[in-house]
């Protein structure tokens, strides 16, 4: 019934003006309720779309479709994409990325489960012409499944493959012709400046600015150990926020807003230890590197979000346009947004399996400040285990690419 409701829906799209009407790749994304049907959905979808010749997608908790979010309820979404062959690959583990495509970019998914997901990501970004990949780790209480795909065939004697898929990487490379502007969004607020890290061993920061990382933390959150249940309730609302060994010409960890910039990877404290004084870290942490010890903030969220969906249409909107034109993309209405001059053709939205709705407000919050900013523009994505911008793994960010009609 799912099935058939997308199908139908899709179907009427596809007869509107200014819709892919020639189709040759979908996008497809189902929450976690659908993981034992997903073979069953593949199956079904390609053959009542027999001319899409390309498939790719993954399972989330939740799911995003236009500005509807699908959290903890079984859904899923497809979006079809009118591109040109030459210009995006499907790839898979037995259908992987070959020298004979030139990506410029790519939507990648990736089986958290990996130990290694965070160096393969790197790996692929570094393939890519732009060094910019974007996407997100799979989340589900169950099995994590991938789709895809492709039309240029597997690996040869791998032999025919269903398409659903477990570990590994997947998704689309796209062609140097393909227009997309993508931004990170950040979802925690820095509580004190950031620091360097002058000591550590793997995962375990000793020392920050010279002094005892420990120290540091209890100090930023005004707690001590001598008090530890107040200690410990404080320590379990803090993360951290990581940045690479800063450059000289590297823009700040911390912005002039007070919010972190785009190099910060938020990451969990799993452990303190307090012989050595040191806090332990869900990433390896290498001296160089810079801190900031950060919590989940909802206004910081609302407000950087705010920022990249003005940063895109800033982007996207002709620097000279006409007074008619001008007044049209000045209307707050989310129905006078999407406009000719905007030329977005359709978003993908991957945010973290940690936002949501409720983190903003209610039920579709986050899905809303998109639209009332871009337009009902055609919209897919899911909740992620980990966001993947760049070359990096964030974690409680969203991830908002839109593809342009120019």
């Amino acid at each position: 019934m799912a099935a058939g409701l997308a199908l139908a829906q899709l179907r009427a799209q596809m007869a509107l003006h200014g819709y892919a009407s020639s189709p040759t790749l979908a996008l497809l994304y189902i929450t976690d309720h659908y993981v034992a049907h997903a073979q069953d959905i593949l199956e079904h979808l390609s053959a009542e779309l027999p001319e899409i010749t390309d498939w790719a997608g993954t399972v989330g908790v939740g799911i995003a479709s236009n500005n509807v979010e699908y959290i903890d309820e079984p859904a899923l979404a497809v979006m079809l994409l009118e591109l040109p062959s030459d210009q995006y690959r499907v790839f898979s583990g037995v259908s992987p990325l070959g020298m004979s495509f030139e990506a410029h970019s790519a939507l990648v998914h990736a089986d958290p489960r990996m130990p290694d997901v965070a160096e393969l990501i790197n790996e692929l970004a570094q393939r890519t012409d732009s060094g910019y990949v974007f996407g997100g780790l799979s989340s589900s209480r169950g099995e994590a499944v991938q789709f895809a795909v492709a039309a240029d065939g597997t690996v040869k004697g791998q032999g025919k493959t269903s398409g659903v898929f477990s570990g590994g990487l997947s998704g689309v490379a796209f062609g140097p012709e393909v227009g997309m502007v993508s931004r990170v969004t950040q979802g925690c607020l820095p509580i004190h400046k950031a620091h360097k890290v002058t000591s550590a061993e793997r995962n375990v920061v000793l020392t920050l600015d010279g002094e005892s990382a420990l120290q540091v933390m209890l100090r930023e959150l005004n707690v001590t150990l001598e008090e530890p249940r107040e200690a410990l309730q404080a320590v379990r609302a803090t993360l951290v926020g990581l940045t690479d060994a800063v450059m000289a010409d590297a823009p700040p960890t911390i912005t002039r807003t007070g919010n972190f910039g785009l190099d910060v990877r938020v990451r969990h404290i799993i452990g303190l230890d307090p012989g050595r004084s040191g806090i332990a870290v869900a990433d390896l942490v290498s001296e160089g590197m810079e801190l900031a010890f950060c919590q989940r903030n909802v206004q910081a969220a609302r407000a950087d979000l705010m920022r990249i969906c003005a940063e895109i249409r800033e982007e996207l909107e002709p620097q000279e346009q006409a007074l008619e034109t001008a007044t049209a993309l000045a209307q707050s209405e989310a129905e006078a947004a999407p406009h000719p001059a905007r030329a977005i053709a359709g978003a993908i939205y991957v945010s973290c399996s940690g936002r949501g709705g409720g983190h903003f407000g209610g039920q579709s919050a986050e899905l809303q400040l998109i639209r009332r900013a871009l337009g009902d523009v055609p919209l897919v994505g899911f909740f992620a285990g980990g966001e993947i911008a760049r070359h990096h793994l964030y974690g409680y960010t969203g991830v908002l690419t839109v593809f342009t009609g120019k």
